[in-house]
């Protein structure tokens, strides 16, 4: 008889199910202090061990159970065997125990093993521990417990019957079995969950599946699909099914006395908040995205970490590392243990809209209010890095949370965007996109924020008035490499101390390249002055934003006031055209005065120097204020203002 070739297996954290249920009779007799003093030991039990006070990593939570198989599952994921054994005997000396009786546990640890090229070269030592496919193992073997609400835990086996031998089947068809198995899984990916681990020699069982979604109906409809795969009609055995509840520790008593959980509704994850990366798979369907690496590495499946696979069983091993790229936090990505952070580093920005709007991408067209966006910028030529970022969006696309993603090359650079409906689901993508070559930046900012009120949608479409002025013919900045951000705040200070604050503010913006200047604005029938800080980027100017509101005296700040602000007609005169331009100004401000819309219209001058100015407008809607610039006048002054102003006017939006 042949001698089968088993896959190698990487092990990570052990795992203990233990479900338990209530003796509700001696629950109910038992006297309040002792069931007072019971509660109170629980949640501290529970406490500290979700907190891992027990042990230097791992992971552990607490779920109702539906049904008379137990009340309870506390699910413990340690470094070592030890961990797990005291963890066991320790929740049995606390008197919340003493009411409860073990019903069922499982002992497991959490595998990857893999039948492709790729993963034997990660069993042989031969890929890097900070590239993808070492990192996404490792997510795999020390996994974090997600916060779904419905977990579903049972073991199974493979099947050996004569005929139905699944250890008897050569290494090239359980490859088969498990490729295939994975890609059903993959299509369940943004609604499933899952942790699949070894228990051969562990328990009574081969490996144990752990399911977790915001909707049973989507394990139900996984298990489904994978019921009628061969590699599970063929060759699987289930043992019992436990489905419960995830709740806090803190919600204990709001359990016994048999209340809904959790108690604090706004704890509830919302349906489908899924994190895009978590995919599931039927009992076997290879974890996640890449859901079980399915096999191969065909068709990048994976854009998200998780996908692990495990076992020998058709659940998918772990992926090809180009198809699971990873994130470069790599801090715990050793594979000595420690659960790596496979979502992608990036900094959270404010302006992703305009950078998405300079790159051509606009909501409505390309996404929706609401949406988050990933912008990386890689020093790569576009053409070098298209097929990879293709494959990967092809990848993503398996997740109902993806957009899109893309590559945009502008001014000589290259930028790759991923577009998500869920800033969870972009971080894990983050980490493959990291890894594409010559990543040197990386961005991510949420898309507006949806719903109906003005604010959020002029917010989110600055971006888009640039471009309507720029086909009207208006200058608007950008497109000739002079757009500035700004931030303007209104103060009723006395003028010297203002401008004492202003001068210190200004000596510490200098440090930095990305400030063009701060100054004092005034009008010369208004009592407030204006404070208006001009930066190279939106990022730098969002810092200095912080700085700026604690100025003496800021009663608010531009754009604060309901309607549709547009404050970005910087100007610096001629000295001899001065007395003209703001005579000029007097003749539009009365043309504004009986325009649609229109609410006020200021002109200020900085106080260090009068030829530098700025106006300040307020209108309705962006329509009324886009009729203005349309106007035969206002073209008319941009003619004019060619031959007094000394330099090209700045303009900023500001919704």
């Amino acid at each position: 008889m042949e001698q089968r070739k088993p896959p190698a297996t990487e092990e990570g954290w052990y795992v203990l199910h233990d479900c338990r249920s209530i003796d509700w009779d001696a629950w109910r007799e038992a006297p309040q202090r002792v069931r007072d003093r019971a509660l109170s030991e629980g949640i501290d039990f529970l406490d500290a061990y979700e907190a891992v006070e027990d042990a230097d990593e791992g992971q552990t939570a607490v779920y109702t159970v539906l049904g008379h198989k137990a009340d309870l599952m506390i699910l413990h994921l340690r470094p070592t065997m030890g961990d797990l054994d005291a963890a066991e005997r320790h929740f049995e000396q606390t008197e919340f125990a003493a009411f409860t009786e073990q019903e069922f546990s499982y002992v497991s640890v959490t595998e990857a093993s893999g039948y492709t090229e790729k993963s034997r070269e990660y069993f042989d030592g031969e890929v890097d521990d900070d590239s993808g496919l070492a990192q996404y193992i490792q997510a795999r073997l020390h996994p974090d417990v997600p916060d779904e609400e419905f977990v579903c835990f049972y073991p199974m086996s493979k099947r050996r019957q004569p005929d139905q031998n699944w250890y008897d089947t050569s290494f090239e068809e359980r490859a088969a079995h498990i490729k295939r198995h994975g890609e059903i899984g993959r299509s369940h990916g943004s609604n499933v969950n899952q942790m699949i681990c070894g228990s051969i020699g562990f328990d009574d069982w081969e490996w144990g599946i752990t399911l977790w979604s915001e909707e049973m109906t989507a394990i139900k409809e996984l298990l489904t699909e994978m019921r009628f795969d061969p590699s599970t009609s063929q060759f699987a055995e289930f043992g019992p099914f436990y489905v419960g509840r995830k709740f806090a520790p803190g919600d204990l008593p709001a359990v016994l006395a048999g209340q809904r959980v959790p108690t604090d509704q706004d704890a509830v994850p919302d349906a489908h908040t899924e994190t895009d990366a978590h995919a599931g798979h039927d009992h076997g369907s290879s974890a996640h995205a890449d859901d079980a690496g399915a096999g191969d590495t065909e068709g990048h499946s994976g854009a998200h970490p998780g996908s692990a696979s495990e076992g020998d069983h058709p659940h998918g091993e772990a992926a090809d590392d180009a198809d699971h790229p990873t994130s470069e936090h790599g801090d715990d990505s050793d594979t000595s243990g420690g659960r790596p952070d496979v979502s992608g580093d990036y900094e959270l920005v404010d302006d992703a809209v305009q950078r998405l709007g300079r790159l051509g991408l606009s909501e409505g067209e390309t996404y929706d209010a609401g949406d988050f966006a990933l912008i990386f910028h890689s020093s790569a030529d576009a053409e070098a890095i298209v097929d990879d970022v293709e494959d990967l969006a092809e990848s993503f696309d398996h997740y109902d949370r993806h957009v899109t993603t893309t590559v945009r090359a502008q001014s000589g650079q290259t930028f790759v965007v991923s577009i998500w409906t869920a800033e969870e689901a972009a971080e894990t993508a983050a980490g493959f996109l990291s890894d594409l070559d010559g990543i040197e930046q990386q961005f991510g900012g949420q898309l507006g924020e949806g719903g109906d009120d003005e604010d959020s949608r002029t917010a989110a479409s600055s971006e888009s008035i640039r471009a309507q002025l720029e086909a009207e013919g208006v200058y608007a900045g950008q497109p000739h490499g002079e757009d500035v951000y700004a931030l303007v705040v209104y103060s009723e200070a006395d003028p010297e101390e203002l401008a004492a604050e202003v001068a210190n503010l200004r000596d510490a913006f200098d440090r930095y390249d990305t400030h063009v200047r701060t100054s004092v604005y005034r009008s010369a029938d208004a009592e407030t002055a204006a404070v208006a800080s001009l930066w190279d980027t939106e990022d730098a100017a969002g810092t200095a934003s912080e700085y700026l509101t604690d100025l003496p005296d800021v009663v608010r700040r531009q754009g604060e006031s309901d309607g549709f602000g547009t404050m970005g007609m910087f100007y610096t005169v001629k000295p001899e055209y001065r007395t003209e331009f703001v005579e000029k100004f007097d003749t539009v401000g009365g043309l504004l005065a009986e325009m649609d819309g229109h609410r006020e219209t200021s002109l200020l001058s900085n106080d260090d120097d009068e030829n530098d100015m700025f106006i300040a407008s307020q209108w309705d809607s962006k329509e009324d204020a886009m009729a203005f610039f349309r106007s035969e006048e206002f073209s008319e002054t941009v003619d004019w203002g060619r031959d007094v102003l000394a330099d090209r006017p700045r303009h900023v939006f500001l919704a």
